[in-house]
């Protein structure tokens, strides 16, 4: 092997000039591998050093635009070399009004803001113009007629020619890909972005949003100079928009400068897949957002005054440290400045925490997770449970050991700087996004929907394109349906009444093999903000929230659960009955009130759960015994199935016919073409676009009509249950119907519930109580068997057989004891009640309070 000093010359491809093999080591070890990398070379002779502008420059001339960025000040005899951030290659203010304190004036007079995001630890050097300025412009001369390019330091940017090339793309592309539906407003033969600063002069947000597929179809070496040098290439683009922006509109008025904020950035990345070469690239990755912290803020500008003589100066924040001033310039006393809080400079801040979506995980793994930074308008943009594409800058920072000390660890902590969000998936129903809300469907889409719905047989349509795979069960896919759609939510709090929840809750069970799964994992995949869980592998704070320290600041955090992420979603929960005591219990408040209160660990607080519940479970005996009630079936409690609005029963009818049918069926999923199956159901993009412009725009009310139509059918009920003793439906049923009747009239796109949407939700309510709440003794529907766990029949059986032993135990006197066997035979032979009920008679708890309150103490012996 050679020696390294023998090592030839190599290529630096990322920065396309030519660096010796070895080069000496940065000074400041902290830097991250990339920055190094920027900085290997910055003593060669060769290096181009960026200059700024004096306060008298012209930087319209081109001799001013060329000397921004110039040679290095070896080569100026005359220029005095300065420290010079090149985070952001041009500062809009000039030298003087940074010096003395004064805010940085923009174009026009608009006061611009400081880009966090795209904030860098790097410094470099610069020339001071205001040396000669007929010297420089014979060193630019000389170094163009030599072929030299100015770009910035460690890059390949020339600042004046990209910025005339973004002027150039924002004045003439036109997307050729581009649908009337998805622009709403915008004129598709115009150049698109033209039109969007004409929207920003109308709205006066200053944010324009690029999209880089659009730069790179345009210009690929634009893109690629954004997606390598971003922090010095971005900033650029915002000198090159309010140039345009201003001299198109130069009345107009806004809060600060345009900020560009590019997404969809072609080198898109999978969480996994992100390396060391990504540093400080611009990168687009997707996932879910599972936390969010506070606001925090991050000083970027200190102020300091010396005790002594007052004198004040200001200190930029430096590599996220600001540097205190040990000496005071006027009077050269030391230790004497002290920082002045309140007339620093802060940015608002969020650390927000992305997995990996659950889609994009590979079999068998854990989900990965990144930290993001959200800076000034980005703060509080996304949610718990949104799934987002982020696009921004990929950092590295070095750990260090000790805060006291200035070693770090050579593993370096990776986070991201967020420039912009997008919550979109295409594989689900448009999210909630409120800003793209109004832009979602176009009038073209809005009257096809609208005309979908005058068809008289939408409802059954609507139903079987939902799993169509899954043969029969129309009912249950009726169900499901009106709870993708659900009711108006209606708050009463400022009245005194309360809240009422809009969200319909299902419970499915029978016979395994029955397409349960199947049905929760295809809504799972249809919702914007669905969570799939299963029974064992749930516990109650992995539903709720639980407590955990912040690694970052080292602070007791709450960390949500499921059924939080799932908020204004639906939360699957498969193998329902195998869930234990304690997790089912958390659902109680869940599932009526729609919170989750919280009191752990000093954190008390009251989440948001807006939910809709889908569940589905087994029975406890493999098979559905229909000679046993619902609650006997699955062992759940009779408190929690009280607050399903819907509860069907899946079951085998194992039937020949039947089975013909399910296998002609499930053959015809192979052998039929595409075709054929898309000229029968319903296209999956419109059963998406119509939930969601239900979800969106349709709020119904009851008319008259229907509130009596409500009325009349909840009394109907009643009576039903009076004439034999029984309670046959209470006013969760009837606000059960009323959710009910809201869903089937936005399946209608119709603002008002009409009397034949309360006769849906009837038939399907009472198609639902068939099946979970028949008493299998008696064949009779009995709603007591949900709400109370027990049937009227079973119930009055009981009482008797209580009072049969009573009068025994009378009769036999005051004996010192009784023995159990004897006990037995005798109400056996005097009662007709049948011998399952005395088991449940002779329970140790029943069985003493009663005879306890007669006076006697016996002894049973068995």
């Amino acid at each position: 092997m050679s020696s390294p000093a023998s090592t030839p010359s190599r290529r630096d491809s990322r920065r396309g000039r030519t660096t010796p093999a070895q080069t000496p080591r940065s000074e400041d070890a902290r830097s991250s591998p990339s920055q190094r990398r920027r900085g290997e070379d910055s003593t060669s002779m060769g290096e181009l050093q960026p200059m700024p502008t004096s306060p008298g420059a012209d930087l319209q001339s081109p001799v001013a635009q060329d000397m921004l960025f110039s040679s290095p000040p070896q080569m100026h005899s005359s220029a005095i070399p300065l420290d010079f951030d090149v985070s952001s290659p041009l500062t809009y203010g000039t030298p003087s009004s940074r010096v003395e304190g004064t805010p940085r004036s923009g174009v026009r007079g608009t006061p611009v803001r400081q880009r966090p995001d795209l904030g860098s630890a790097q410094k470099g050097l610069q020339v001071d113009l205001q040396s000669d300025a007929a010297a420089a412009e014979d060193i630019v001369a000389s170094e163009q007629s030599l072929g030299q390019k100015l770009v910035i330091w460690g890059t390949d940017v020339n600042v004046a020619t990209c910025k005339e090339n973004f002027q150039r793309f924002l004045q003439r592309f036109i997307d050729p890909l581009a649908k009337e539906e998805e622009n709403i407003g915008i004129d598709i033969t115009e150049p698109l972005y033209m039109q969007r600063l004409g929207e920003i002069n109308v709205i006066g947000e200053p944010f324009l949003n690029v999209n880089c597929e659009h730069i790179k179809s345009f210009d690929k070496n634009l893109y690629r100079q954004l997606t390598s040098y971003p922090q010095e290439v971005i900033p650029t683009f915002d000198m090159a928009v309010n140039e345009i922006f201003f001299d198109r509109y130069p009345d107009s008025i806004l809060e600060h400068q345009i900020q560009v904020r590019p997404f969809n950035a072609l080198k898109t990345k999978n969480m996994r897949n992100l390396n060391p070469e990504d540093i400080d690239q611009l990168i687009t990755i997707s996932g879910m957002v599972i936390r969010t912290s506070q606001l925090i803020p991050e000083m970027q500008e200190a102020f300091f005054q010396c005790q002594v003589c007052a004198h004040m100066t200001r200190v930029e924040m430096d590599r996220g440290r600001i540097a205190e001033p040990s000496v005071c310039g006027r009077c050269h006393t030391t230790h004497s400045m002290a920082l002045i809080h309140n007339r620093s400079l802060f940015s608002d801040k969020q650390m927000i925490k992305l997995q990996e979506s659950p889609e994009d995980m590979p079999a068998g793994q854990t989900p990965h997770t990144v930290i993001l930074f959200a800076h000034n308008d980005l703060v509080d943009k996304v949610q718990p449970g949104d799934r987002v594409n982020v696009t921004g800058i990929y950092r590295a920072v070095p750990i260090r050991v000790n805060p006291r000390v200035s070693n770090v660890k050579s593993v370096y902590k990776t986070h991201i700087d967020v420039i912009h969000y997008r919550k979109t998936d295409a594989k689900r129903l448009h999210g909630l996004d409120e800003e793209a809300e109004q832009k979602l469907f176009s009038e073209k889409r809005v009257e096809l929907l609208k005309e979908l719905s005058r068809k008289p047989d939408i409802y059954e349509r609507l139903a079987s394109a939902l799993a169509p795979s899954i043969y029969e069960h129309e009912d249950i896919k009726k169900g499901i349906l009106l709870q993708l759609f659900g009711g108006t939510r209606k708050d009463f709090s400022h009245t005194g009444r309360g809240k009422f929840r809009a969200e319909i809750n299902i419970l499915l069970c029978g016979d395994p093999g029955t397409s349960k799964s199947q049905l929760l994992q295809y809504v799972y995949n249809l919702v914007p903000r669905g969570q799939y869980t299963s029974g064992k592998g749930s516990s109650a704070v992995g539903l709720t929230a639980y407590v955990m320290k912040d690694p970052e600041t080292r602070q007791l955090v709450l960390q949500t659960g499921a059924l939080v992420l799932s908020d204004n979603g639906i939360c699957c929960i498969d193998e329902f009955d195998k869930m234990n005591e304690s997790t089912r219990s958390v659902l109680h408040e869940v599932m009526e009130q729609q919170t989750l209160s919280i009191a752990k660990a000093g954190i008390i607080c009251q989440l948001n759960a807006r939910t809709s519940v889908l569940a589905a479970a087994n029975p406890i005996e493999s098979q559905w015994n229909p000679k046993k009630t619902t609650i006997e079936n699955i062992q759940l409690p009779h408190t929690l199935l009280s607050r399903f609005d819907l509860i069907f029963l899946m079951l085998d009818p194992q039937d020949e016919a039947y089975d013909r049918r399910l296998a002609h069926h499930l053959v015809a999923l192979y052998y039929q073409s595409e075709e054929q199956a898309e000229e029968e159901l319903l296209d999956m993009a419109v059963l998406k676009d119509y939930i969601a412009y239900a979800h969106s725009t349709i709020m119904p009310r009851l008319s008259e009509e229907a509130s009596q139509a409500l009325i009349e059918a909840y009394v109907d009920m009643r009576k039903i249950g009076s004439s034999r003793g029984m309670v046959s439906a209470y006013p969760r049923q009837l606000e059960s119907l009323i959710r009910l009747a809201e869903a089937h009239a936005k399946v209608r796109l119709s603002n008002k519930v009409e009397a034949i949407d309360v006769e849906e939700a009837k038939r399907l309510h009472r198609e639902a109580l068939k099946q979970s709440a028949t008493d299998p003794r008696t064949g009779i529907v009995d709603i007591s068997i949900l709400t109370t766990g027990m049937s009227a029949t079973s119930r009055k059986r009981k009482e008797e057989l209580a009072e049969a032993l009573k009068k025994l135990i009378l009769s036999k006197g005051k004996t010192p004891a009784l023995k159990y066997q004897q006990l037995f035979e005798d109400i056996r032979g005097q009662s007709d009640i049948v011998s399952v009920y005395m088991y449940f008679l002779f329970d140790r708890t029943f069985s003493f309070s009663l005879i306890l309150l007669l006076g006697f103490f016996p002894l049973f012996i068995k």
